[in-house]
């Protein structure tokens, strides 16, 4: 199974593909270097499988890479950045206990 992460700005989400096929994706509400992502979907057929998993990190190294910020306000978000700590800087310091980090 080969996945790839990538953003599609024209629709302000970032997507994951498995296999060539859409998979799921984030939504994102950008402002200036500010990234609020309010909703995650993993297609039923993939659910189980870790995609939605792999679909948040991707999008939240590309955010890192590009020297934004994230606020996480899908309730999965801050699930993977517990789980994966070192995004933990890609949310703003003041906006960390609204989102439970």
């Amino acid at each position: 199974m080969t996945t790839s992460v990538q953003d599609n700005p024209g629709d302000s989400r970032f997507e994951i593909t498995v296999d060539g096929e859409l998979a799921g994706f984030v939504d994102y509400r950008k402002d200036g270097d500010e990234y609020a992502l309010p909703h995650t979907r993993v297609f039923s057929q993939f659910e189980g499988q870790g995609i939605g998993g792999r679909l948040i990190t991707g999008a939240l190294e590309e955010i890192a890479a590009r020297g934004g910020s994230v606020l996480p306000y899908c309730p999965f978000v801050p699930k993977v950045i517990r789980d994966n700590p070192t995004f933990l800087d890609l949310v703003p310091v003041d906006q960390r206990a609204t989102f439970g980090l």
